[in-house]
């Protein structure tokens, strides 16, 4: 109607039908609102790739043939607009139900009341097949999925026989108890790769040669991962009990943008709207320089980080442990964060120096501001996204990036790594999801299902599972082998969720977001077997969901517009008072850790 300069019709159109897509397709249909002429339609990146890409819907066989004969019958009444419209603007596949459990009746009924009100993952804009990030026009090419390498990076062979010394020196000074593994029997279980899962090849990585401190923070991950409070590998909806230590920060006057912890625990660093970022001892202790004669400020238990000219939007400390007892002289190296990143909508992203609490080096590459960044998992590269629709790859001790990942059609707001550093994750406002390969810089996976913007995102500590989380408070797992869905959680309520954290053996994953709540969720439970979740005290947002009962029957407090559906994969929720949660963190030994900012 807009091409055909029927301004007003189109108009009422829009009006009349635009409810019956705002559930699912709340952006797109902001984005078409003020188009009103034709040259709109130019200037609208959504309006484009609509126009220039079929909608792919799937039907499962006798559901297509029921339209066709619908259709046909009402071929004087509109049917045959209709088909034209299907097969101008629609790529319809038909899938047979049979071949595929998950289109059986039985899975159908029970996804009724689940997902109901979103869309399928292999439904949308540009239409491509589920998990492939192909999205050509060669049919051969359609679906295709390169295989993945998700097992772990293997060690560096130098290294390793550094690491196996001082564990064999370790048992040694400390024998294990009866009954527990010593700590080369824990190493070896914790290198050893699965029979399905491919190591990815170092060459394909350059790393710098290791240091004594690499092998220091191994030899600690190895103690920790023996040490740890374990969560068993099913959880079945109840338990696990875990503990939550937050940390909420006061007079903020809402200007927190961002926060992080750093591994060992020591020390929390938090961005604000105000352009500075701060860092506080969770321990309350002073926080002092490694070099005395650099630090010409009192003793103090936080430090402000200042040169960034527009608001901070990501901090992230380099990977570090918390240091080993009974060591001194020359055996003593520091484990301890010594850099921490952050980004800023001043397009810039800069490295800071905790021994010294100086910017040492700013990156610049990004040409609009930067939302996300993370570090790889050994504290070598690390990635960036931003407002310019790209991902990019450095280098730290390199000032230009390395990688430039390019196909998101809107801002890249969240960015992470797979545990073996060959693979980084890019979450858009495109509501995509992309997997790329760092080695080549090609997109390998692309996943598609939620409904608004992706606010968190983090990939399990064993590389097979991936958690992405919106702003319409869900959850989505993601299967990377195959490229599928695996399940959606919800629980939260609007608003966003901010972080989401996975266990050690990436079978609890745990989220904290605007709410106000930190919530526990069961990865390996299936809706068909998992009991409801439980909350722990009262909350002043949300949804109360009592144990062992039926989010749909369950008690509710109605505060601001529509309840919140709890599904029943949650474990348990701990509410805050009037504290939005901007990080949640599992540590190595299995606490959660988490932060806010109170709002009264």
């Amino acid at each position: 109607m807009v091409t055909s300069f029927y301004p007003q019709d189109a108009k009422s159109f829009f009006e009349t039908n635009k409810n019956m897509f705002l559930p699912e397709h709340t952006d797109d249909v902001r984005h078409f609102e003020p188009i009103s002429l034709p040259e709109h339609l130019q200037d609208n990146s959504v309006a484009k790739l609509y126009r220039n890409n079929k909608y792919r819907v799937v039907l499962s066989n006798p559901a297509y043939t029921n339209l066709l004969q619908f259709l046909e019958s009402k071929d004087k009444e509109g049917g045959s607009v209709m088909n034209a419209i299907l097969s101008s603007f629609c790529s319809v596949k038909t899938l047979d139900r049979a071949a595929d459990d998950r289109f059986s009746f039985a899975a159908m009924l029970n996804q009724i009341s689940a997902d109901q009100t979103f869309p399928a993952e292999d439904e949308g804009i540009p239409g491509h097949h589920p998990g492939s990030a192909y999205t050509g026009d060669n049919p051969a090419m359609a679906g295709t999925l390169p295989r993945l390498k998700l097992g772990r990076l293997p060690m560096e062979q130098l290294l390793e026989e550094d690491v196996r010394a001082e564990l064999a020196e370790e048992d040694a000074k400390q024998p294990p108890a009866a009954g527990r593994n010593t700590l080369i029997q824990e190493f070896d279980q914790m290198i050893k790769n699965e029979d399905d899962d491919e190591a990815p090849n170092r060459a394909d990585l350059p790393f710098p040669q290791s240091t004594a401190r690499d092998v220091q923070i191994e030899v600690k991950k190895v103690m920790e991962h023996r040490d740890r409070f374990e969560i068993k590998a099913r959880t079945g909806g109840v338990g696990p009990g875990l503990s939550v230590c937050i940390f909420t920060f006061h007079n903020t006057y809402d200007g927190v943008t961002c926060m992080d912890f750093s591994d060992d625990s020591q020390v929390v660093a938090v961005g604000f709207q105000q352009s500075y970022i701060r860092i506080w001892s969770l321990d309350g202790t002073n926080i002092q320089a490694a070099d005395p004669d650099l630090d010409n400020l009192p003793p103090a238990s936080s430090r402000r980080l200042i040169g960034h000219s527009g608001p901070v939007t990501a901090v992230a400390f380099q990977p570090c442990a918390s240091a080993r007892e009974g060591l001194s002289g020359d055996d003593k190296v520091a484990t301890n964060a010594r850099w921490l990143l952050s980004s800023s909508m001043d397009k810039t992203i800069r490295l800071w120096s905790l021994d010294s609490w100086q910017c040492m080096v700013v990156y610049k590459g990004h040409d609009r501001p930067v939302w996300d960044l993370s570090w790889g998992p050994f504290s070598h590269y690390f990635v960036s996204g931003g407002s310019d629709r790209t991902a990019r790859l450095w280098v730290s001790d390199q000032i230009r990036q390395q990688r430039i990942f390019v196909g998101h059609d809107h801002d890249v707001d969240v960015v992470c790594f797979h545990p073996n550093s060959a693979y980084i994750f890019t979450a858009s406002s495109d509501h995509t999801v992309r997997m790329w390969a760092v080695s080549t810089g090609n997109a390998v996976r692309m996943f598609t299902g939620h409904t608004g913007s992706i606010t968190a995102m983090e990939c399990s500590r064993d590389g097979k599972l991936l958690a992405s989380a919106d702003d319409q408070g869900c959850i989505i797992l993601w299967d990377l082998a195959p490229g599928r869905l695996l399940k959606r959680m919800r629980g939260h309520g609007k608003g966003g969720i901010w972080s989401v954290s996975w266990s050690v053996e990436s079978t609890v994953l745990v989220s904290g977001g605007a709410d106000g709540t930190v919530r526990v969720w069961d990865v390996a439970g299936s809706q068909e077997t998992t009991q409801g979740g439980r909350i722990i005290g009262e909350t002043g947002t949300g949804t109360r969901l009592d144990a062992g009962a039926n989010p749909s029957t369950s008690q509710t407090k109605k505060k601001k517009g529509k309840d919140v559906v709890v599904t029943a994969d949650q474990i348990s929720a701990f509410p805050t008072k009037k504290s939005p949660v901007y990080k949640v963190k599992f540590t190595n030994m299995n606490l959660v850790v988490a932060g806010g900012a109170y709002l009264p």
